[in-house]
């Protein structure tokens, strides 16, 4: 399935639990693995990072921050991904896909999902985005409502492995 048939069909079903979650809280989605998401077999590699964005389509929406950014002429950018692989998910899984917000400073959110099939955990992905209007990047906090004090070590870690590879 196309990445735009797929964040259509999560807006409208997301739609019905908007602003139904705190920004703090995991938010769940569910993805069926189709001939297109895969290879032979099993999910390709690419729709994980897909599959990752829909979900954060998903979690604006039922934050209650999907229309708000829409609104202000703004969009999101994933600037950098972290796939950990974990297992192979098969042609025609159920994939639910839980997102969470790790962090957000003055110029970008972090994101962690996990996608789960069968209730195991199949792959994570971290994501590290930007609110962008006109070349400008935006606070999250104009959209996501919660003050972090400190990132976790987590993202640390992360942004640690992002400097030492933009050195290379």
């Amino acid at each position: 399935m196309s990445g735009l048939l797929r964040n259509i069909l999560a807006f409208f079903l997301g739609l019905p639990g908007h602003a139904s979650h705190a920004a703090t809280d995991s938010v769940t989605t569910w993805f069926w693995v189709s001939p297109f998401d895969s290879g032979v077999r099993v999910l390709k590699s690419d729709k994980y990072l897909q599959y990752a964005e829909t979900a954060q389509l998903d979690y604006l929406l039922k934050v209650g921050s999907f229309f708000s950014v829409l609104r202000s002429g703004a969009g999101f950018v994933n600037l950098a991904q972290q796939v950990r692989f974990l297992r192979p998910v098969a042609l025609f899984s159920c994939v639910r896909v839980e997102t969470r917000l790790l962090h957000a400073d003055d110029k970008c959110a972090y994101f962690l999902h996990a996608l789960r099939v069968r209730g195991e955990l199949a792959a994570e992905i971290l994501v590290k985005m930007k609110f962008k209007k006109s070349g400008r990047t935006l606070a999250p906090s104009t959209f996501l409502s919660h003050d972090f004090a400190t990132a976790p070590e987590r993202v640390h870690a992360w942004e640690a492995a992002l400097q030492a590879a933009g050195e290379s």
